[in-house]
């Protein structure tokens, strides 16, 4: 493969759409125009961006630019580390079983339940009155 090659993925979780490329370079990654340090606000969301890296021991070799849409912090979060997990397997099928094993595959199937009729949230009921 070319140094200049591409890799793009798509990940997903909740209600959260992240469009990854990854191309070799010096370990930058840009979400949404901003450097990630910036868009992702926490140590814990930002090891959580960098973790396929780790796991498959290619730290500071990529450069990642995402574009990331819809839901909150924490579901785009997510949708981007599925979506550098998927890229990295783009470019290197060997990565897949050690990815796979820590769970970095697996698209998170948790969304939102909807609300019911005649209650006040998905579970909860009105306080039940007897008289």
């Amino acid at each position: 493969m070319s140094e200049a090659t591409t890799y793009c993925a798509t990940g997903r979780r909740k209600t959260s759409v992240a469009r990854v490329w990854v191309t070799a370079g010096t370990g930058e990654i840009t979400i949404n125009n901003k450097p990630f340090e910036e868009y992702v606000p926490t140590l814990t969301l930002q090891n959580s961006v960098l973790e396929p890296f780790e796991k498959s021991n290619l730290l500071k070799k990529f450069d990642v630019k995402v574009v990331a849409k819809g839901g909150g912090i924490s579901g785009q979060v997510g949708a981007i580390r599925l979506g550098i997990s998927r890229a990295l397997c783009e470019h290197d099928e060997e990565l897949r079983p050690a990815l796979k094993e820590v769970g970095l595959m697996r698209r998170d199937p948790r969304q939102k339940e909807r609300k019911k009729y005649g209650q006040p949230g998905a579970r909860k009921k009105f306080q039940f009155s007897k008289r």
